[in-house]
């Protein structure tokens, strides 16, 4: 089935492990070029050279998404390198679980800006550039806490993505002027690596 990615640039955040690089390959399946982005930049360099086996171009970009400064670097760095950005898939988040008292200011500052701070940072920075292209699109990674709430995960991570719904939904409105499409999809249970690193026996029920 045609799917209308084929050739198009797609930048994928956190897509060193886990849902990212799935993310990540599946749109190289589909044709498109990827830019993987993440912090830990062994784990990205990996993705991309899967990527790359595919039969498609792939770059890596080490970027901390909460920080605006890094989001816009490494914007200008594809759009440099390979002209523009047709997609954007906004994945990187953490997640840890720790009961609201425990939370430490800290601790909801880092998950908040990361979850929805770097949804929004690299929201905003290509916005411009698909404007100027005549179109795009927007994915951004929510989740079933973000509508619930989460037994595997904090407050502070189920704020995050409620955040990202409603950040999603306005989003939506300001853009679809400019044919540029702005969507969240909202996960449930997937064993990943975060998912085990927060509680490794959770591995027992999918066994």
């Amino acid at each position: 089935m045609e799917t209308g990615i084929q050739g198009k640039i797609a930048l994928v955040t956190g897509a060193a492990r886990g849902m990212g690089k799935a993310i990540a390959l599946a749109l190289a399946k589909e044709g498109a070029d990827i830019v993987v982005n993440d912090i830990n930049l062994e784990g990205a360099t990996t993705t991309s050279e899967e990527v790359k086996k595919i039969g498609v171009n792939s770059m890596v970009v080490q970027a901390d998404v909460a920080k605006e400064a890094e989001v816009q670097k490494m914007v200008d760095q594809i759009v440099d390198s390979w002209g523009s950005i047709d997609i954007l898939v906004n994945n990187a988040g953490v997640a840890a679980f720790l009961l609201v008292e425990d939370i430490e200011k800290s601790e909801w500052d880092r998950v908040l800006d990361i979850n929805l701070g770097g949804t929004f940072n690299c929201s905003r920075a290509v916005i411009p550039i698909m404007k100027k292209r005549g179109g795009g699109k927007i994915v951004n990674m929510g989740s079933f806490a973000g509508k619930r709430m989460s037994m595997d995960a904090g407050a502070h991570y189920s704020a995050s993505k409620a955040g990202v719904l409603s950040l999603t939904r306005q989003l939506a409105y300001e853009v679809a002027p400019f044919k540029i499409n702005v969507n969240a999809v909202c996960p449930g249970h997937v064993l990943t690596d975060i998912v085990m690193e927060i509680d490794p026996k959770i591995r027992e029920g999918w066994t």
